[in-house]
């Protein structure tokens, strides 16, 4: 049988990473009809195939973004055949674990407001799908992405900006090494008011010292 290679950018004992492609618009909108739940009140992402384009859309063209699906292994992977004899911010990991077939896309976590030059730094945004919530995926996922952040996209800090309530997201990015350096009042317009916001971030030394 001929070797298939892996369409992820980075891998860990259960989960990958890779980039959003359009065709992954189904997938993705039946994973955020089942996590409604999980992501109100911290996260709104796309939930019509029409949003799902311009979302994926932007982080596969914009320069300034970049767009990672955390994808769990035994789910459909690099052949997108189920598993067997062939392959297979803002809202943190909170609930149970699922009893249920697994599905390749656990998560997602992009980089927003990349700047180059002397800043070197972007915005981090992720969220967890209810099937993997809890079961340390996302963990997994996001120091993955964290490397290759700092390693292929060449980035010296990354920030997370998260609310203060949202205590499953704060855990995840404490859990990564990210040190809480502020406090930004009324911040970001989320779910119909100015939301308040705690600043986390993350530069290359403390992730080698850690």
């Amino acid at each position: 049988m001929p070797h298939i290679a892996s369409r992820y950018l980075a891998e860990g004992p259960r989960v990958g990473i890779r980039v959003f492609t359009l065709d992954d618009g189904p997938e993705f909108l039946a994973r955020v009809r089942e996590s409604k739940d999980l992501h109100h009140p911290w996260l709104f992402p796309p939930d019509t195939p029409s949003a799902y384009s311009r979302y994926a859309g932007r982080l596969i063209d914009d320069p300034t973004k970049a767009g990672f699906l955390v994808c769990e292994k035994g789910g459909k992977g690099e052949n997108g055949e189920k598993d067997g004899k062939g392959a297979r911010g803002e809202a943190g990991e909170r609930g149970g674990g699922s009893e249920r077939e697994p599905h390749a896309i656990a998560g997602f976590i992009n980089i927003n407001n990349i700047v180059a030059g002397a800043f070197q730094s972007g915005a981090l945004g992720y969220g967890a799908f209810a099937h993997a919530a809890g079961r340390g995926l996302m963990r997994e996922g996001l120091d993955l992405v964290i490397d290759y952040a700092f390693g292929p996209l060449r980035l010296h800090r990354l920030e997370i900006n998260v609310q203060p309530g949202n205590t499953a997201s704060i855990a995840l990015a404490r859990a990564c090494g990210f040190r809480l350096e502020g406090f930004s009042p009324k911040m970001l317009f989320i779910d119909g008011a100015w939301r308040d916001h705690e600043r986390w971030a993350l530069t290359t030394e403390m992730r080698a010292s850690a």
